[in-house]
């Protein structure tokens, strides 16, 4: 069993800076790509930045120059730094990594989601 625990969302200012991590625990063989999705109200889920094992990096147009994503492979742990942040970055935002757990068994794994609220 996996389980991907996330922490660091809550209210800002627009203008802020939020960080987001997310730490998967368990029965892991190896993790591969990981990254962060967040869903507006009356929204799809969306990408917003996602980090594959050898740290190459792909962000959403909406989020690029003020979101960072980076992993800590040893703790299986990755982070989304959130700068200059506006009220339309208000969303939950989901942790997902593809991990394997077997020598046959490899499955995409989601977090619970973590509130991120931009608002004076």
């Amino acid at each position: 069993q996996v389980q991907l625990v996330e922490s660091g969302g809550g209210l800002v200012q627009p203008g802020g800076s939020l960080r987001l991590s997310c730490a998967a625990s368990g029965s892991i063989f190896s993790t591969y790509a990981m990254g962060w999705y967040r869903q507006a109200p009356g929204k799809q889920r969306e990408l917003v930045a996602r980090i594959a094992s050898g740290g190459g990096t792909i962000y959403a147009d909406s989020v690029r120059g003020r979101f960072t994503i980076s992993r800590d492979n040893a703790k299986n742990t990755v982070y989304l730094q959130m700068n200059s942040l506006k009220s339309e970055d208000t969303a939950v935002y989901y942790c997902n990594a593809l991990i394997r757990t077997s020598a046959t068994t490899t499955y995409d794994y989601w977090g619970q989601g973590t509130q991120v609220t931009v608002s004076s």
